[in-house]
């Protein structure tokens, strides 16, 4: 098996990112937490395991399908398969919980094993739950058995490699256990890359991209996952679904689509053709300041719906831009702003804007030049390139310092939400009042941002501070994220723009999608999965 992250955090083992005094400072200062380090994960021997349950049938079957040497019970592969990497997760396996690890890890190299170990966990009961690069932040990787005494980890990291690209059509067949680096290196060589980069990007699979639907960093100007999917293999426990790689089709209802955001629940992704792209050669990043949220709103509307967005636009709220500053000196920042620094003061609080664009620089210089004119017109200040620049060499380090802030003491979360322009106003004011009024006990620090750009609408990303309930911090963060969920659901937003659905949305599936819209997706699994094996508790509601 591939590199591993460290079980209990963000990463690979060894040293992560060192909070300086400047941020213990200002930690103390937002949430009255000293500073001082108050926990620390336990070692790997100290975590506590329940005996691994696999009757002698279903390990033969498995060791028949995929080799004795790919069937692993050993404690430190069913630790480092136990969880995913959200808030409640990371809590879990710090404090060594993970009696509800998976009692077996198997770990198949092609789609045809993949079918056979399905078969053999529904043969003999077993819960699956499908692992990718483990990166999911909604429970989505939780070996809930579902009442079953044996649960699987599938660990798809041996499915891994570019299998063949068209590089007429600009196709890449693709194993669906390939993490997301390493295809891009595999395609850099021809000139191309997949260009999706969601902040999980150094180890999430394109399988797991599928699976829940991702959204990049550039996903307003390259589009989300599913946009870049032409087609894909999925095993289930009953056979394999797989369809066409043509560029459309009018043959009935999308397959594709029904198998893109089922998050294991049908069957495991093994497979997928991917649309590729040239590789940029030339990039701009840069900042804009605006007057307010309202403005910035605004702005980001006019682009997106004259059709000129940015392939990255992010605009922080006045909460998040102050907080932005702070950690980073303001007077670094400013200084770093060039030329536009001594006009900084008259937009205080102001909301910092990063844009992005990537491509052949005639191509970039088109694009951005009228996407500039409409952000002027709006009351927008250019920064200049050097903040946009340090936000794009620093954009894959928020989930490594989790580790050092809950290391402090300190609650760290995120959550996400979509909805129409008319409605970001008051869904954003909705979300913050409910997470305030539910932190209340220890005031949270609620910072926000728009990104991911539509003509109808834009995403909303929270990031969430607080000082830890030593107490309960479980349900601490659980109060406050069903306070905000209920938030989103009575705004008419959707419950998860691109985190997935996993367990930790489920209460909330059915306000989106309606009960009969629940029950047809409950009877395509009952079809796929007749006997319930494939990620038990996760999407449907019980």
């Amino acid at each position: 098996m591939s590199r591993e992250q460290k079980f209990w955090g963000w990463g690979e083992p060894g040293a992560g990112p060192e909070l300086s005094g400047h941020v213990a400072g200002l930690l103390g200062d937002w949430l009255g937490v000293s500073g001082a380090i108050v926990s620390k994960p336990v070692a790997l021997a100290d975590v506590r395991l329940r005996a691994p349950v696999v009757a002698g049938a279903l390990r033969a079957a498995l060791e028949r399908a995929v080799g004795a040497e790919w069937v692993r019970d050993d404690r430190e592969i069913r630790v480092l398969r136990a969880a995913g990497k959200s808030y409640r997760d990371l809590l879990a396996l710090r404090s060594g919980a993970c009696e509800d690890a998976p009692d077996v890890v198997v770990a198949p190299s092609d789609h045809d094993q993949v079918e056979a170990v399905l078969g053999a966990c529904a043969e003999a009961g077993a819960a699956v739950v499908a692992f990718g690069g483990g990166t999911s932040v909604v429970g989505g990787l939780a070996p809930d058995r579902g009442g079953r005494e044996t649960a699987v980890s599938l660990d798809l990291g041996r499915l891994d490699g570019l299998i063949e690209l068209d590089q007429r059509s600009r196709l890449a067949r693709v194993r669906a256990g390939t993490r997301l680096p390493e295809l891009d290196h595999a395609l850099a060589a021809h000139g191309l890359r997949l260009g999706h980069m969601p902040q999980s990007y150094e180890w999430a699979t394109v399988g797991g991209c599928a699976a829940t639907r991702s959204a990049g960093q550039a996903s307003t100007g390259f589009g989300r996952f599913e946009e870049l999917v032409a087609g894909l293999r999925c095993a289930t426990p009953v056979g394999e679904l797989a369809t066409l790689a043509g560029p459309a089709s009018a043959a009935g209802p999308d397959m594709r689509a029904l198998v893109l955001g089922s998050e294991g629940t049908l069957g495991a992704i093994t497979e997928l053709v991917l649309r590729v792209r040239p590789v940029a050669t030339h990039q701009r990043y840069e900042a804009w300041l605006l007057r307010s949220f309202e403005a910035g709103c605004e702005a980001l509307r006019a682009l997106a719906q004259a059709d000129v967005a940015p392939d990255v636009a992010r605009l922080s709220d006045e909460h998040d831009t102050r907080a932005t500053f702070a950690l980073a000196g303001e007077a670094a920042f400013i200084r770093r702003a060039g030329a536009a620094a001594l006009r900084v003061l008259r937009y205080r609080p102001g909301c910092l804007l990063v844009t992005g664009w990537e491509g052949h620089a005639g191509d970039v210089a088109r694009r951005r030049a009228p996407a500039a004119r409409l952000l002027r017109s709006g009351g927008a200040m250019a920064l200049g390139r050097g903040p946009g620049e340090g936000w794009h060499a620093a954009r894959f380090t928020g989930p490594h310092l989790r580790d050092a802030l809950l290391d402090r003491g300190v609650l760290v979360e995120t959550l996400e939400t979509a909805t129409s322009w008319s409605g970001l106003a008051r869904v954003h004011g909705a979300v913050r009042d409910a997470l305030t009024q539910a932190l209340r006990a220890t005031p949270p620090v609620i910072g926000c941002h728009v990104s991911h750009l539509y003509p109808d609408g834009a995403s909303l990303y929270f990031t969430v501070l607080a000082r830890q309930d030593p107490d309960d911090p479980r349900a601490q963060w659980s109060a406050a994220k069903r306070a905000a969920g209920d938030a989103i659901a009575a705004a008419g937003a959707t419950i998860t723009h691109h985190h997935a659905v996993g367990r930790d949305h489920v209460a909330w599936l059915q306000a989106e999608h309606g009960a009969l819209g629940v029950e047809l997706l409950r009877a395509v699994k009952q079809h796929c999965d007749p006997t319930g094996i494939m990620s038990p508790g996760k999407l449907l509601p019980p």
